[in-house]
């Protein structure tokens, strides 16, 4: 192999040079040139910038991805620049069990019924999350892990570069201050030479031979001080571009940071939205897996028979003559004022989630208060009639909690 031992020996003079103007400034022993402060402030801010960057990077990670051994596979594979292996969700593997549950214990028992249910909304959660995590990691991972990878080490290798051209030019100047000393002392000791001495002794001559060296050598030193100065200059100037890019950054990552918080909105929504389904379904089976218990019938003296249906429940109750008009919901339009509660029959109930009233037929609930519930005949099973003080209104009983 072919060696520029030249080049090799400079290189290594230099790393040697800038070791010791590092050490001595670190011990106080040498000056160091000064940054202004609007570039030491961009120092700051890109640091943290990177820090913070980092973290959040890291977090999300977690929250994406909760499995260690998981994330560092994933992180082998795309470093080995490979796809990565889909993986099933948690909520998808929850749901693959509970399938398998229904099928050996029974998918006609109200068990296994339910577990088919649960099952089928699991499901929808598991892609619902899968489709999120793909989502905030190209719109939002992916930028973060950019800056980091690329920005970010183009700036930290100009910041290098800047640090030793600034530990060159301070090297320059400690030597020319060095130069300048060694060259005034030596034209002191050659001014101490008596003139009426008509052979100047050998020392003079020495010194007069020393003075125009170091003469040298401050013209040489000062020559490689402009350089060193102009190269300094130059690489702060592109280290500054540099730095004031992380503005550009900021405002890239702002983006980002909305598209996540878009991608984790319309996931939640619809998380909401599947349990949402799934508590009507499992709200409107309550009546016939538990019997007399979610129908607005007093509590049985004994256990009613599995045939009992809540409307037929519901049709024991004393009618007021008032609420013969009232049809379910699509076949005719429900008189509030018409309606009177049962003589028998209305229990407390409390509301589990706030609801908006859809229109004046139903009951805004409010979480946590208590209101007096009543089924009527011909009434959808899965709704209600709900008062508080003197509004009223139908009620979805998959909101209320009823009290005995």
């Amino acid at each position: 192999m072919d060696f520029n031992m030249k080049k090799l020996a400079s290189d290594a003079g230099i790393f040697f040079t800038r070791a010791v103007q590092f050490t001595e400034e670190k011990f106080g022993q040498a000056e160091k040139t000064e940054l202004d402060a609007h570039f030491e402030n961009l120092l700051a801010r890109a640091d943290s910038t990177k820090n913070w960057t980092e973290r959040i990077l890291r977090q999300t990670e977690v929250l994406l991805q909760p499995n260690p051994s998981a994330r560092v596979e994933e992180f082998l594979y795309e470093k080995l620049d490979r796809k990565v292996p889909s993986r099933v969700t948690n909520g998808e593997l929850l749901a693959q069990y509970m399938a398998e549950a229904a099928s050996e214990l029974g998918p006609t028992t109200p068990y296994g019924t339910t577990l088919v249910k649960v099952s089928e909304a699991e499901k929808r959660l598991g892609a619902a999350e899968r489709d999120f995590i793909h989502a905030a990691s190209v719109s939002f991972l992916t930028p973060l892990r950019n800056f980091l990878e690329g920005d970010w080490k183009t700036i930290s290798k100009e910041r290098r570069l800047l640090q030793n051209r600034r530990l060159d030019l301070d090297a320059c100047k400690a030597r020319l201050k060095k130069a300048k000393a060694a060259e005034a002392k030596a034209s002191c000791e050659g001014d101490t030479v008596p003139d009426f001495q008509e052979t100047r002794p050998r020392n003079y001559i020495l010194s007069a031979s020393a003075s125009a060296l170091w003469n040298d050598e401050v013209d040489k030193a000062e020559q490689e001080l402009r350089v060193a100065q102009t190269e300094f200059d130059r690489q702060a100037e592109v280290t500054r571009l540099l730095l004031e890019g992380i503005s550009s950054t900021h405002v890239n990552h702002l983006r980002c940071l909305h598209e996540f918080v878009k991608s984790q909105t319309t996931y939640y929504a619809q998380c909401y939205r599947h349990m949402l389904d799934l508590q009507k379904q499992l709200g409107s089976a309550q009546g016939a897996i538990f019997p007399g218990t979610f129908v607005g019938t007093p509590e049985p003296a004994s256990p009613p028979l599995s045939s009992t249906s809540p409307t037929t429940a519901a049709a024991t109750m004393p009618v007021v003559p008032a609420v013969a008009s009232l049809a379910p919901p699509g076949e005719a339009a429900l008189c509030l004022e018409e309606v009177a509660p049962s003589t028998s029959g209305t229990r407390k109930a409390r509301v589990l989630y706030d609801y908006e009233a859809a229109d004046s037929s139903e009951l805004a609930l409010l979480a946590d208060e208590l209101i007096t519930v009543y089924s009527l005949p011909g009434m959808d099973p899965d709704w209600l009639i709900g008062e508080r003080g003197n509004k009223k209104g139908k009620v979805p009983v998959t909101y209320l909690e009823l009290l005995s």
